[in-house]
């Protein structure tokens, strides 16, 4: 009988629209565990969800079930929807059309578990894109480099839609 294996664990980081501070004390906890809820339903088991007043972490197993723009699109329209439901001052909330989405070896699953249960002290005194860039430059460009030998990588940083060079203004 043929198998299919795969576990592929994915960190998954996207922001607020305008990256307003809009993910408050009152639903902050009810939010990480909504997110969670909607990785479950679709076969991504989610390992750690968390984030800071104006973006969100998800660190989940990718289902082989389902492609990451359709999961994407699902944890930010579920949750937005849920969002705008606890109360008048969340009618207007959106989330921004960009994402993060970065492949992480199972055996760098606690730094990136340590990395996003600290993001308030981590933010206490960065702003969003500088933490962004610690952490990918840190992390996720340097294993890039390793494992592909590509010397020039970690110069890059994906902001939203865009790429940035850590040295120039938007490439493209």
């Amino acid at each position: 009988m043929a198998q299919s294996l795969a576990k592929v664990c994915i960190h998954i980081i996207f922001s607020t629209k305008y990256r307003q501070p809009l993910i408050d004390d009152k639903i902050e906890n009810d939010l990480h565990a909504y997110l969670g809820g909607i990785c479950n339903e679709l076969e991504c088991l989610p390992i750690k969800v968390g984030g800071y007043v104006d973006h969100i972490h998800i660190l989940c197993v990718l289902s082989r079930k389902i492609a990451i723009m359709d999961l994407l699109k699902e944890i930010k329209r579920g949750s937005s929807k849920w969002i705008k439901t606890q109360g008048r001052e969340y009618e207007e909330f959106y989330w921004q059309d960009g994402y993060g989405i970065f492949s992480v070896n199972p055996t760098d699953l606690e730094v990136v578990i340590k990395y996003i249960g600290n993001q308030k002290a981590h933010h206490e005194n960065k702003t969003f894109r500088t933490n962004t860039a610690v952490f990918s430059e840190n992390i996720i460009w340097n294993m890039m480099s390793d494992m592909f030998g590509i010397d020039y990588f970690h110069r890059f940083i994906f902001i939203g839609l865009h790429v940035y060079s850590l040295y120039d203004d938007a490439i493209f």
